[in-house]
């Protein structure tokens, strides 16, 4: 039995010794492929194209925007609209572009190392309206949707993302702040306030919408996010702008497969990868190449709405992090050593939030985390231009 054992044991160990980590090639690969996003926009706003390039999975970089490169709007025959990336972060964009439609356009775009890229002609088709945007309220999650009709009945896919804006605040109000020229703690004017702040944030999924199998093209209640009830989104004040884009069926197409590779894969149940194909955008000197997106061209259709606190049901508050205050006592044999090194010398460890008085006369202050009293670490404290909330 004792030789059993052994025997046991020194295969395991065997075993273990002759393990290999796995590294598929593909982590590793030297890669590095145009992406392309973006819609020709018509309507009276911005057209916007992103560029940017793939990255290796092992890559510690989340972003590689294609800088410096030459992107125009061209006609068939003529007319040539330039646009800037402004902002040099690979987002190339510009307003109120109003092509005519006697011909078709196609977007090019010339890298900074001299490749040369061509999308298809676009073929213009037409957005109608938003008609509204609504929420239902289940099991704490507020359900966001989109509804929309064609009466010509020509629509019939479509495609949606949003941005969306929030007004929050932190657990703990500071009242005090550090004065930098003169390195002591004093009281935080309205300007500096850093309670209520306002974040920004995206549509990450592949939203789409398709009437083919509708006798009426009719979009009712179309999915578009699902947010906790405890969500810092909702604790005040909620914006959300949707974007709406009719869709050629070679796009659609596009984008239904890029959704199921990237939102439809996680369980043997689910539908399995597919190679993904190229867009209509190709490399003039190596058709070879893989280029992924696809770039249409439509009227854009917007549609902005609020949502207070106020207006969902029950009193469900946001979920803070680990909040706490502790004291920082001048009158301490060590008090005065506290308050320099937690709220006063940079980098600061803490925030002041509240003075404590005796009689009149300073002997302390609570402080916090900054996580737990400056809403500038997750947001910024004005409001954008637009906002119309309360």
């Amino acid at each position: 039995m004792r030789k059993l054992r052994i025997t046991c044991y020194i295969l395991v160990l065997s075993f273990l010794s002759c393990k290999k980590p796995y590294n598929p090639q593909i982590i590793s690969s030297p890669n590095s492929y145009l992406v392309v996003e973006g819609v020709v926009n018509l309507s009276n706003d911005s057209t916007v194209i992103k560029v940017s390039r793939t990255f290796n999975l092992n890559s510690k970089v989340t972003s590689q925007p294609e800088l410096g490169a030459t992107v125009t709007v061209e006609g068939e025959q003529q007319y040539v609209t330039n646009l800037a990336d402004i902002y040099g972060n690979g987002h190339y964009w510009t307003y109120d572009i109003n092509l005519p439609l006697t011909q078709r356009y196609r977007l090019r775009i010339v890298t900074s190392t001299g490749d040369q890229y061509l999308s298809d002609y676009l073929v213009y088709k037409p957005t109608p309206p938003i008609d509204s945007i609504g929420y239902t309220v289940t099991n704490g999650v507020l359900n966001l949707y989109e509804n929309s009709h064609d009466p010509s009945n020509a629509t019939r896919l479509y495609r949606f993302d949003y941005e969306d804006t929030w007004r929050f605040h932190v657990k703990y109000q500071s009242d005090y702040m550090l004065d930098p020229n003169t390195s002591s703690i004093v009281p935080r004017s309205v300007y500096a306030s850093v309670y209520y702040c306002y974040a920004n944030g995206v549509s990450s999924n592949v939203l789409l919408a398709s009437t083919t199998k509708l006798s009426q093209d009719v979009v009712y209640q179309s999915p578009l996010a699902h947010i906790a009830l405890n969500s810092e989104k909702l604790e005040s004040e909620y914006s959300v702008l949707v974007k709406q884009y009719a869709m050629t069926a070679d796009a659609f197409a596009f984008y239904q497969n890029l959704q199921k590779n990237t939102e439809q894969v996680g369980s043997i149940f689910d539908v399995q990868p597919t190679q993904f194909t190229n867009g209509n955008i190709h490399n003039v000197l190596k058709p070879n190449e893989p280029v992924v997106g696809y770039v249409t061209m439509t009227n854009v259709q917007t549609k902005r709405v609020y949502i207070l606190h106020s207006d969902l049901p029950g009193n469900v508050q946001p979920v803070y992090p680990d909040c706490m205050q502790d004291t920082a006592l001048l009158s301490d044999a060590h008090g005065h050593n506290q308050v320099q090194e937690f709220l006063i010398n940079p980098p600061a460890v803490y925030v002041p939030t509240t003075a404590l008085t005796v009689n009149g006369g300073l002997i302390g202050y609570l402080y916090s985390t900054p996580e737990c009293a400056d809403c500038t670490l997750r947001g910024h404290s004005y409001p954008p231009y637009w906002w119309q909330g309360l």
